[in-house]
């Protein structure tokens, strides 16, 4: 017998998806460009409008403490990648000026 894993989906993601779809976008046409199955957005934006959408784990529940680690953590990507791009501007400006 084959077990068939599924496969979990953040909060955030969901809420983004269902966004697309708000905004105008056709649910087969979203869902084709998250990768997702055409069904399971149309559940997701469902959840949603009857306020009961969840992400993985935990229903989808974060305290306080991990909504701060998460924040963080994308400021601390936000700018390591200003940083790295920074670093490569500096880089082609002063080629140039030899």
């Amino acid at each position: 017998m084959v077990k068939i894993l599924r496969k979990a989906y953040t909060l955030e993601f969901k809420q983004e998806a269902v966004r697309l779809v708000e905004s105008g976008q056709r649910v087969s046409e979203a869902a084709r460009s998250l990768g997702v199955v055409e069904q399971t957005l149309a559940n997701w934006v469902k959840a949603h409008r009857t306020g009961k959408l969840r992400g993985s784990g935990r229903n989808g529940e974060l305290t306080a403490e991990q909504m701060e680690i998460r924040r963080l953590r994308a400021e601390l990507a936000r700018v390591t990648m200003e940083r790295d791009i920074l670093g490569k501007a500096t880089a082609f400006f002063a080629k140039g000026q030899k």
